[in-house]
């Protein structure tokens, strides 16, 4: 593994622990560059290359790390600590390699996202419901709410 501050290619494995439940491991690792830098890796089983197929028919690679920062966006502010989301992001995750397909529509990623911020938080489900289903009107946060069993005021 490639240290992160120097690019040396000798570092040592610290400790090494099961992470995500189970489904990674994660590793503190060592370098004697620059005073003996230290830093975490994380291992962790992929199935298969994704393809994600964009609305407009572009295709990309399915980055977890995007993901990640989209459900972060989301949660700002609230009390959602850091390991639950993780959580969830490897639970959508395992879930998309669990269909079998190589090629995955965002809209299917989207849907995913939004079902898990809906047990998740609320206000988090419909921040990311506005930008993902691009609200145009105040009318269309009524609708959501509505659907979560809370009232909409106009």
């Amino acid at each position: 593994m490639l240290c992160p501050f120097c690019r040396e290619k000798d570092t040592s494995v610290v400790d090494s622990r099961p992470a995500e439940d189970g489904t990674a491991i994660r590793r503190r690792r060592f370098c004697s560059c620059n005073g003996g830098q230290r830093f975490t890796t994380f291992e962790r089983v992929q199935f298969r290359e994704l393809t994600v197929i964009k609305k407009n028919g572009r295709r990309s690679e399915f980055e977890r790390e995007k993901l990640a920062k989209s459900l972060f966006t989301a949660l700002k502010k609230r009390p959602i600590d850091p390991t639950t989301i993780e959580k969830v992001v490897t639970k959508i995750s395992r879930e998309l390699e669990e269909l079998g397909q190589s090629e995955i529509p965002s809209s299917l990623i989207g849907k995913k996202v939004m079902e898990s911020l809906k047990e998740l938080d609320k206000i988090a489900y419909i921040r990311f419901a506005s930008v993902y289903t691009n609200f145009k009107e105040i009318g269309e946060f009524g609708e959501y709410i509505e659907e979560l069993g809370g009232k909409a005021k106009d």
